[in-house]
């Protein structure tokens, strides 16, 4: 008989031990625990992997939407973006969606009871409760954040929770098959999770190179026709300057320049309708009284009765007053009045109508001024983009595309809007919804006549552009003034402080330095009170405000008549 050897005996001592253990009762009913609670952790942990993918998920679905809905929140489609927005009542576990704009303002959602949105959207971290789960992120375009996605979701009830915990426990005790099986589901949730993120980042790779192309295609028409357009101007002002180094006849001279000042104009009225349509034109609004205003248009509404083509106005009397820019909504109208001319090659009648729009639930109060014609009507395939820039049905030569985008700025920087409805072969009825001003309409003003100042007066003139300096300078001595240029606001500024000897600052709105030309007349303001000033511009965004705060505004291009009126508006009387 051979005997164990020293080291073996205390290891199988104690793999003895633990057989004889594991057989009694209380170590079974230990080891039992010992699996329960165990399954009791993993089944916590199941809980908590399972709120940190829902929250991934659901962070994820709220980005998804913030870029879906950035192009209609940035152009104010409140159609499209309840659209996006409605499209997630398919979801049963949504309990509430909104989106809201940069300043916190609701746009547009729906929650679904007992759940509520709140008033104002904030930016905040994700929030979870026993049964729910809040998320809230921005909605930006580039750099600019243009408002923000609440989106809340439901989580498992404790009910279907506390199943879960029972029926991992149960098969914790069933023994090691069942816990493979165990394991087997969640390898097959962590992989359709790593599927669903998968897709969810292709869709959002296919939707960035679609807003991609959509921006280029865009910015392709955009440029396209600016440039065409542009050409021609270029072309007819190029062409004139140099028939007239060639010829003497006065008659011909005057017909060049003629032709010159008619492509500067058209020039000018191309870019104020672009600038119209991005919203950025400085308007000029005063209370009107519509009816008068659109009767007075019967001169250039005249023009379009030919070819069988009628005109019929409807303005009742007892239309409320609007705030809006004159020559921009009569430039709204006549766009309109012109497709439906070009609609109707057979003859047919234009009706011009409006007619006063009570608010309901809270709205405001509206008149709506409605177009309508007999024509051919719009196809349903291309009525979305009727009011894109450059887009136009009419052959090559026939029409720039920015008629019907000028109503839609026009309308949209009035703080109204536009509607369209139209059936293919029996017309077209387009309204400008115009939102109703309590104020009373505005007489028109007598401008004053333009006259020779009697004594010859220095004006400070700020502009930083050499070419427009020396123009505006030669305007200013051909009406009897004399200046002195300065390059910058911050220039002016230190001339003023050496010597404010000046009887007014002529300024440039947009300049390199501290000072735009708004902060330089308020400075002059403070500190020279009884020094006027006149700002010169053809693009800003701070063009509203000068006007909001009583600031002259003269708008490039601009002819030495309409300077000589506004200087001597100020300094002769």
């Amino acid at each position: 008989m051979t005997a164990e050897s020293p080291s073996r005996l205390p290891l199988s001592r104690l793999r003895d031990w633990l057989t004889s253990l594991v057989a009694t009762p209380i170590t079974a009913g230990i080891i039992a625990c010992l699996l329960l609670g165990a399954g009791a952790a993993f089944a916590f942990q199941i809980d908590r992997i399972s709120r940190d993918e829902k929250l991934q998920q659901t962070t994820v679905q709220a980005q998804v939407l913030a870029s879906g809905i950035a192009a209609p929140l940035a152009f104010d489609d409140s159609a499209t973006l309840q659209e996006y927005l409605g499209a997630l009542h398919a979801d049963p576990q949504i309990l509430a969606v909104a989106a809201y704009d940069a300043q916190g303002g609701f746009v547009g959602g729906y929650a679904v009871a007992p759940a509520k949105l709140p008033r104002k959207g904030q930016i905040g971290e994700p929030v979870i409760s026993a049964r729910e789960l809040t998320v809230t992120v921005p909605v930006v375009q580039g750099d600019t954040q243009l408002g923000s996605v609440y989106l809340r979701v439901g989580l498992d009830s404790w009910s279907r929770r506390a199943t879960r915990y029972v029926g991992i426990a149960a098969i914790v005790m069933m023994a090691a098959l069942l816990i493979v099986v165990l394991g087997a589901s969640y390898a097959s949730l962590h992989e359709a999770h790593n599927q669903l993120q998968q897709e969810t980042a292709s869709r959002m790779q296919a939707e960035e190179a679609l807003r991609q192309s959509q921006k280029m295609e865009a910015l392709g028409q955009l440029t396209g026709g600016v440039a065409h357009d542009f050409n021609n101007l270029l072309m007819v002002a190029s062409g004139a300057l140099d028939l007239m180094d060639r010829t003497d006849d006065p008659t011909k001279l005057e017909r060049l320049k003629a032709g010159i000042r008619h492509a500067v104009d058209r020039g000018a009225k191309l870019t104020q309708q672009l600038l119209t349509f991005s919203r950025r034109s400085p308007l000029k609004p005063e209370v009107i009284d519509l009816g008068h205003r659109i009767r007075g248009m019967d001169a250039l509404l005249d023009r379009l009765q030919t070819d069988g083509i009628q005109i019929e106005l409807d303005l009742p009397a007892g239309l409320w007053p609007v705030e809006v820019d004159p020559s921009e909504l009569e430039v709204a109208i006549l766009n309109i009045a012109i497709n439906a001319r070009d609609a109707m090659p057979g003859g047919g009648t234009i009706v011009i109508s409006a007619v006063n729009q009570s608010g309901n639930e809270g709205a405001d109060d509206m008149v709506r001024v409605a177009i309508s014609d007999s024509g051919t009507g719009i196809a349903p395939e291309i009525l979305n983009r009727i009011f894109e820039p450059f887009y136009t049905t009419k052959g090559v030569g026939h029409g720039t595309g920015l008629g019907l985008s000028q109503v839609y700025g026009f309308a949209r920087a009035s703080g109204g809007d536009v509607e369209v409805r139209s059936e293919v072969g029996k017309g077209t009825l387009i309204s400008l919804l115009l939102p109703r001003s309590h104020g009373e309409p505005e007489r028109a003003a007598v401008m004053p006549a333009v006259v020779q100042a009697s004594a010859r007066r220095r004006i400070l003139l700020v502009e930083d552009d050499n070419t427009v300096a020396g123009m505006v300078g030669d305007m200013l001595s051909a009406i009897g003034y004399d200046h002195e240029r300065a390059v910058s606001g911050d220039a002016a500024m230190r001339r003023l402080e050496r010597n404010p000897d000046f009887s007014m600052v002529l300024s440039d709105m947009i300049m390199p330095g501290q000072l735009s030309g708004i902060d330089l007349v308020r400075q002059i303001s403070q500190r020279w009170p009884t020094m006027p000033a006149i700002l010169m511009t053809g693009y800003s965004e701070a063009a509203s405000t000068a006007r909001n705060e009583g600031i002259r505004l003269v708008t490039k291009p601009f002819t030495i008549q309409t300077l000589s009126a506004q200087i001597d508006s100020i300094l002769v009387h």
